[in-house]
């Protein structure tokens, strides 16, 4: 990942339900996030195209 300047970083969101169910590929979203407001992972509902519906994407790494 890039070098951060400031407060603001790129994370990666990962599908958690294409994960689980063993079907070839990702599903994943690179986004940004302020550091200083949310700390913790973040967890976004995202278009899946491979499933064709929305999932839950969590923050890897």
């Amino acid at each position: 990942m890039a070098k951060a300047k400031g407060n603001r970083i790129q994370v990666i969101l990962e599908c958690t339900e294409h994960k689980d169910s063993g079907m070839p590929g990702t599903s994943r979203f690179v986004t940004t996030k302020n550091r200083k407001n949310t700390p913790e992972r973040i967890e976004l509902r995202k278009y899946n195209s491979i499933l064709k519906k929305y999932t839950l994407h969590k923050e890897i790494k």
